[in-house]
């Protein structure tokens, strides 16, 4: 059965905003205060340098998931969506919800490969199923506009791109150098780049 266009639409919508809202908020309770009391102002500021590393990923971690949020607005523009739509929706939204925890995770335990992939994962995971949903809104008609083939294979390709830079990111980070995580900002960049050149050549 298809949903269309209603209240419903907007529920959807409120849902997926507000689990995104939520998320981003959450972030900030990987950074915890300091389990001793603070006595000086050096220790004050040995407090804060210890927090660069956890500030990092945090902010790696919200730009992942603005991203997230910016290609569900711009890429999924639907008039109508079924049962199947709804729960590679609610997929997609779960490993959205794990991302505050894999962050925290690999913010404390960076050194480890298990914590490097369990956050990797959590990103790639994120990207099938956000693709998944947007080729079943295609294949089923829910987007506004009927896309045209370089419009879907734009649309791919900027996908399979951030999914190749999950797995190299993820790579680096553990054996090379665990700075590597910061390669995550090229995702907004690397969106932004494609959009303007696809918006110049069409």
């Amino acid at each position: 059965m298809i949903l269309y266009y209603s209240v419903d639409m907007w529920l959807m919508m409120g849902l997926t905003d507000g689990i995104f809202g939520m998320v981003m908020t959450l972030l900030i309770f990987g950074m915890a205060l300091p389990e001793i009391q603070i006595l000086s102002e050096g220790d004050f500021i040995a407090f804060i340098h210890s927090l660069i590393p956890s500030i990092g990923i945090t902010l790696v971690s919200f730009i992942l998931i603005a991203s997230f949020w910016i290609y569900h607005h711009e890429f999924i523009k639907i008039t109508g969506f079924d049962i199947p739509y709804l729960w590679f929706n609610i997929f997609f939204l779960a490993c959205i919800s794990f991302i505050p925890f894999t962050t925290s995770i690999i913010g404390t335990y960076s050194q480890f490969f298990v914590a490097n992939v369990l956050f990797g994962l959590n990103i790639f995971l994120t990207l099938i199923f956000f693709t998944l949903m947007f080729w079943y809104a295609d294949k089923r008609g829910f987007l506004e506009a009927e896309l045209s083939k370089k419009e879907r294979k734009y649309t791919y390709h900027t996908f399979l791109i951030i999914m190749g830079l999950t797995i190299i990111v993820n790579l680096l980070d553990f054996n090379v150098s665990c700075n590597f995580i910061y390669l995550f900002f090229l995702v907004p960049v690397i969106s932004t780049i494609r959009d303007i050149m696809f918006k110049m050549k069409t």
